[in-house]
């Protein structure tokens, strides 16, 4: 298996029981993976993206992590946002403006 360049993982806040019932999810985290998906395929990026389980940092949701970076990205939640997080990624640089991570 050839491994894609990055790894975005969008916290949709899935606790053990199985429920889908925090703030990510809450606040349009499902709704937006369709088009990080298919923005990244329109920019030519090799990129998997996964739904996550809570991330625990709810205060800062919707929560997006792209690896092998280890960018967290905070406020993620909406198609703009994601936009600006996707261009700094072809630019080789995190997208400070969200950026929730050290």
């Amino acid at each position: 298996m050839k491994k894609p360049d990055y790894h975005i993982l969008v916290c949709n806040s899935y606790r053990v029981s199985g429920d889908a019932q925090g703030y990510c999810n809450k606040n349009g985290a499902a709704e937006l993976i369709p088009y990080i998906m298919e923005e990244c395929a329109d920019r030519g990026l090799d990129v998997t993206v996964s739904s996550t389980g809570c991330l625990n940092v709810c205060s800062q949701g919707p929560v997006m992590v792209i690896h092998p970076n280890n960018e967290w990205y905070g406020k993620v939640d909406s198609e703009d946002v994601v936009d600006e997080i996707l261009d700094a990624i072809e630019e080789g640089e995190p997208c400070e403006k969200y950026l929730i991570s050290e």
